[in-house]
């Protein structure tokens, strides 16, 4: 399995990255984006099972690259890490066709909450 961890914070991709691992999820491959357009692209080059996006990117937001794939006709797995979790936001998310929004901080288990129903 692939997952594609997009952050335009290099220190933030590392903490998502190491927080999956502790979760359990670390024999999957680990693709990383740096803003949103990034992302995108990736996610058209790489064929990823699952997308951990930031909101707030550079470029293009985590929300507009949402947005985009789907317009694009991508059924990608998507799900945001984000230290804004509103219930607008959420709401927005999921009206985008988020399946998940992680609130910063997070830890191991908000990790195993949202994904393991997503990553089988």
């Amino acid at each position: 399995m692939k997952i594609l961890v997009a952050d335009d914070s290099r220190v933030m991709r590392q903490i998502v990255i190491r927080t999956l691992r502790q979760a359990g999820y670390d024999d999957h491959d680990i693709v990383e984006a740096e803003d949103g357009r990034d992302a995108y692209d990736k996610v058209h080059a790489e064929k990823p099972d699952l997308v951990l996006s930031d909101w707030n990117m550079p470029n293009m937001t985590g929300i507009e690259c949402l947005e985009a794939l789907r317009s694009s006709g991508s059924s990608v797995p998507f799900g945001f890490v984000t230290s804004e979790g509103s219930a607008e936001m959420r709401e927005k998310a999921a009206n985008a066709g988020a399946l998940f929004l992680i609130a910063k901080p997070f830890n191991e288990d908000s990790f195993k909450d949202a994904l393991d129903g997503v990553i089988a």
